[in-house]
């Protein structure tokens, strides 16, 4: 029981923070968008499919679509990994993401979430040819001529 008390706490605290960054972010925090964030916190799926067919029996006016943008969303914040959808960040994530800041020569300010920098970056590797089907595992940027 006690188990299962501090995990409910962990949820209510991870989605208390979750729907702090959402609010940040401009997001509406609409219905759906808790009952799938209940759903996703409280649960353990592989596939958007299963979180859809989940949140379908409990509201049947919830798309396909309307689950793939809300677990994309929390992709983009860092509140979940897309190749684990039932795993919740909690260890590293404490509300606070990761921003890559970028400056055109036109004096134009691009900021990229984490995810989106790591797509940035994996996107412009396959064009170029440095890579073929490979994920991007970490990124370090450093001195030319720092060993």
């Amino acid at each position: 029981m006690e188990k299962e008390g501090s995990k409910k706490a962990t949820n209510d605290t991870r989605k208390q923070e979750i729907l702090q960054r959402l609010r940040k972010m401009n997001y509406r925090i609409t219905n759906q968008r808790m009952l799938l964030l209940d759903i996703i916190l409280n649960g353990e799926y592989s596939s958007c499919k299963e979180i859809y067919c989940e949140a379908h029996k409990k509201d049947r006016n919830i798309g396909i679509a309307t689950v793939y943008r809300m677990v994309n969303t929390l992709e983009e914040i860092g509140a979940i990994s897309w190749k684990k959808l039932s795993q919740i960040y909690s260890e590293n994530w404490n509300g606070k993401e990761k921003i890559c800041r970028i400056v055109l020569d036109d004096e134009t300010e691009i900021e990229l979430s984490e995810q989106k920098w790591k797509r940035v970056v994996e996107c412009g590797l396959k064009c170029l040819g440095f890579a073929k089907n490979q994920e991007l595992k970490s990124l370090e940027l450093k001195d030319e001529n720092t060993e």
